[in-house]
């Protein structure tokens, strides 16, 4: 294996997980169901718990703090996808952040007008987009190669037109996992006067990316998968959010940040959020100036990416060699996050119980890519095994799983 740009002790000494006595020998791979927790997002999480669990925003000392620690999230939050803070919302998951979305994009569409969703995304940027049909919006698949599950630029070209107001796609499918070029798709979305959504889910561990050069007009991902607390974020271009019709209570209409989250937030969640920038930071000083980014938030990105590319590698050479699995998606770990899916003879799920045996944390299922199992000729009860890890995982660990791999398989 490469030199790896971050070091792994020093990485995973910003994690309290790796010290639990219980997890010791006990290798982590399902990281795309939720990673483990940052020690700055812990802290963060217990200032607020201690010192102002109160009702933000009010006119004492502990509101306003509160106030003032849930405002900083918003802002750091906004640092790390470099756009500007009134672009952040938070919500009680991703699921629910599109749900609200969809509808407030269902009073916003006329009649007539068009959508495009993919058969590749998890349910949560596909589901709620197509109950639109209901309200008379034409819903337009664009749909995956059926052997490889990538997503052809030529194929979306075919869907678009000037009645598409909407494309929703993923920049990395929580199966597929190759990475899709999402400036591009956000480029073919404008030239039809359509707006981007993306579901950043399963890219965003790995680096949250710089909105500005992506394009997007929206990008969610889930915090407790980017190494924070069990909220979703939401990026949402201003313009775009301002023309959506309020979905909170009608007094609230003026305020930005409860009209597309009209569930009561979790404030001190929302405050430990500004963990996951401050963990960042900590990354990209781990890696140094040999890494290359124009602000702690890229080199810490260059430096994950890169990090995950070298441990993939090993891996997706051992796999290339095995007939008795299919690999989902590509075996170039640049190409591709490190989330690993294999359809195996056995469903998923019995597979990982067994792997279990020899300490890997790995989990079995269809991980509501539902369409897209279906697509792939993969009876979705029976589905595949996932292996997902991050510049955390060790060299060490990855031996571990081709050991378990070479034994259970």
């Amino acid at each position: 294996m490469t030199t790896l740009p971050l070091d792994p002790a020093r990485i995973r000494a910003l994690f309290p997980a790796f010290a639990e006595p219980s997890l010791q020998g006990q290798a982590f791979f399902e990281n795309a169901g939720g990673s483990y927790t940052a020690q700055v997002v812990l802290d963060r999480l217990d200032t607020f718990y201690r010192r102002t669990k109160v009702q933000p925003f009010g006119v004492y000392p502990a509101t306003i703090e509160a106030g003032e620690a849930m405002n900083h999230a918003y802002e750091r939050m906004a640092q790390a996808f470099n756009v500007s803070a009134d672009w952040i919302h938070f919500g009680p998951s991703s699921s629910a952040n599109t749900y609200v979305l969809a509808n407030a994009f269902g009073g916003w569409l006329k009649q007539g007008d068009a959508i495009v969703v993919t058969n590749q995304d998890h349910e949560a940027n596909t589901g709620a987009w197509r109950r639109l049909a209901a309200r008379g919006i034409e819903v337009r698949e664009w749909s995956v190669d059926r052997q490889t599950g990538r997503l052809s630029l030529a194929d979306l070209d075919a869907v678009l037109d000037e009645r598409v107001k909407l494309v929703a796609a993923t920049h990395c499918s929580n199966v597929v996992g190759e990475i899709n070029p999402v400036a591009e798709i956000a480029a073919r979305a404008h030239a039809v006067g359509a707006v981007l959504a993306v579901d950043g889910v399963s890219y965003a561990p790995h680096g949250i990316p710089d909105l500005e050069t992506l394009g997007a007009d929206i990008y969610f991902f889930s915090a407790y998968k980017v190494y924070g607390p069990h909220q979703g974020v939401m990026a949402v271009r201003p313009e775009l959010a301002a023309q959506l019709p309020n979905q909170g209570h009608f007094f609230n209409e003026g305020k930005p940040r409860y009209r597309l989250t009209p569930a009561g937030p979790d404030h001190a969640q929302i405050a430990a959020s500004a963990g996951i920038a401050d963990y960042l930071e900590q990354v990209a000083e781990i890696a140094g100036a040999a890494v290359e980014g124009k602000d702690a938030f890229r080199r810490a990105h260059a430096a994950m990416r890169a990090q995950e590319i070298a441990l993939g590698r090993p891996l997706l050479d051992y796999l290339r060699n095995r007939n008795d699995v299919r690999l989902i998606g590509p075996d170039d770990p640049e190409l591709r996050a490190p989330t690993i899916a294999l359809r195996h003879a056995e469903p998923g799920a019995v597979v990982a119980k067994r792997l279990a045996q020899h300490g890997i944390m790995a989990a079995g299922g269809n991980f509501y890519a539902w369409r897209l199992m279906e697509a792939l000729g993969i009876d979705p009860q029976h589905g595949v095994l996932r292996l997902s890890f991050t510049h955390y995982t060790t060299p060490e660990e990855i031996q571990q799983l081709i050991a378990a791999l070479d034994a259970e398989l």
